[in-house]
């Protein structure tokens, strides 16, 4: 595929506007959260379609080979498409008004032949609120869109349009969206500072599953192997639990996500779990948890979590699942750094004091589509190196990042790459880290305490260095001091051809 402009989000500028334009044939018409799952089920179904026809192709044209093989595409780590639910057949029907019955049939059909996929697809395209003549649209201009062949599965294509629809969803959500949305660099800088490489991987919270994305992503990158880490998930909404099985299912990635969405606070379904990572996102400040019902939970062993914000109940949570070795990165609103609201300035206190905080990160403004609540990341570790015991690391990264648009900044590889071997070389103690004025600073536990266990980075940087530009103080004040007198000058000759100007049009007074 020829080079095109991207936008940073990995898709060529015209295949954006044309996936934006599919969206457009719903909207008005649905809500963002309802038209989200009818066109990525549909562009889901066309890229299995897709690469199941390409072998299909192939094989009918090998001798001795059977294209109605189901064993051929097993092999091939493709899933089999029943023939009442191959794109041609739906496409041919694409203006009847029976199409929503049609996809819902495909979809069931599709489930049947694939147990991976069992209780995953949308299967209500058929009802009364949905345009069909919208749909039958919608199907026709997926239809121009190659999505399932070998060449864009190797640079998963799809991956890329699930990864920017759901920022563009998450956008048009509105603050529903962080439920189940995590900017790609957040999601990169956590696993690049975490490296999951082998063990057990969990997200408690796990969206659309863009953490365990990434991870597989980094360990591809890295020469590892994917099938040295388990992955485990949970989601309390049943449409995103769908929505992430879909996911991870057209990246062939095995989760364990629990036999149905539930929440994680009162049906924990991974409770014997002891995670080596835990990558998670929770959503912010969340008030309406049912606290109140947990107050004797095993979970709390740093203290009870306000009933009013679950901020350190998540936190608790991820802790109560690393194994004794494990470490955790997580995203939180910067809030969590210092308040001492109720329970939570004594339990961020017992944090400390029990050596559990790795790092802390300050993100820049503007990461997040979906809200503007300042956010930072926490970095937990069970069992710190003993050359980094009773201490912290402090990174403040507000400073960083690019905007890609009028209210939304990224940080760039460059800038993770910057935060990640800053923390590597601080945790690992194998490079040449020190102390940066205004980006990062090792505390000892006492410091910590001498701020009130205020965990916020600005803390403890302090300001960056001013880069000296050669010019003596003295000479530089004199220069400034005439410029600003002749600056006062303008400013007072100016006033007085105001004024004459005003008196001669009759205004004066």
């Amino acid at each position: 595929m020829a080079q095109q402009p991207t936008n940073g989000n990995g898709l060529p500028a015209d295949l954006q506007a044309k996936l934006w334009a599919a969206a457009d044939k719903l909207r008005g018409h649905l809500d963002a959260a309802e038209y989200k799952h009818v066109v990525l089920g549909i562009i889901f179904l066309k890229y299995i379609s897709d690469a199941f026809q390409e072998l299909f192709d192939t094989l009918s044209h090998t001798p001795n080979a059977d294209p109605e093989d189901r064993d051929e595409y097993a092999a091939e780590n493709i899933f089999w498409v029943p023939k009442e639910a191959r794109w041609k057949q739906l496409q041919d029907y694409a203006r009847s008004a029976d199409i929503g019955n049609r996809v819902d049939r495909a979809m069931a059909a599709i489930e049947r032949d694939n147990p991976t996929l069992k209780g995953v697809l949308p299967q209500d395209y058929g009802r009364a609120d949905l345009d069909k003549q919208r749909l039958g649209e919608l199907i026709d201009l997926i239809g121009t869109i190659a999505l399932g062949g070998s060449e864009h599965r190797s640079i998963d294509l799809l991956g890329y349009v699930f990864e920017y629809f759901l920022g563009q969803f998450a956008t048009a959500e509105g603050k529903k969206g962080g439920q189940f949305y995590t900017p790609r660099p957040v999601v990169q800088l956590l696993v690049e500072m975490l490296e999951p490489y082998r063990g057990r991987v969990y997200d408690p919270c796990c969206g659309s599953g863009g953490m365990f994305i990434q991870s597989e992503k980094f360990i591809e990158q890295h020469g590892g192997n994917v099938n040295h880490i388990s992955v485990f998930g949970q989601e309390s909404n049943p449409t995103t639990w769908r929505l992430c099985r879909m996911n991870l299912a057209i990246r062939g990635i095995e989760c364990n996500l629990g036999t149905n969405a539930a929440d994680t606070f009162h049906h924990n379904l991974h409770h014997d779990l002891r995670a080596d990572f835990v990558l998670a996102n929770p959503p912010f400040n969340m008030s309406d948890w049912g606290g109140q019902l947990l107050a004797d939970d095993p979970r709390w062993v740093y203290g009870v979590p306000p009933t009013g914000n679950a901020n350190y109940a998540w936190v608790q949570h991820i802790i109560y699942h690393l194994s004794a070795g494990g470490r955790a990165g997580f995203v939180l609103s910067n809030g969590s750094m210092s308040t001492s609201t109720s329970s939570e300035g004594q339990i961020r206190a017992a944090l400390v004091t029990a050596d559990l905080v790795d790092c802390m990160v300050a993100l820049p403004p503007q990461l997040f589509t979906n809200t503007q609540i300042p956010a930072c990341l926490w970095f937990i570790n069970r069992r710190k190196p003993e050359a980094r015991r009773g201490q912290t690391l402090f990174i403040d990264a507000r400073s960083l990042g690019t905007l890609i648009s009028r209210v939304q900044r990224t940080l760039t590889d460059d800038e993770i790459s910057r935060i990640a071997s800053t923390y590597h070389s601080w945790r690992t103690g194998e490079g040449d880290y020190a102390d940066v004025p205004g980006f990062c600073k090792s505390a000892a536990l006492d410091e910590i305490a001498g701020h009130g266990y205020v965990l916020t980075p600005g803390r403890y940087v302090g300001a960056a260095d001013v880069e000296d530009d050669g010019e003596p103080f003295t000479e530089k004040m004199e220069r400034l001091t005439a410029t600003l007198r002749e600056q006062f000058a303008e400013s007072t000759r100016l006033e007085a051809v105001i004024s004459e100007n005003l008196r001669r049009l009759g205004y004066d007074e």
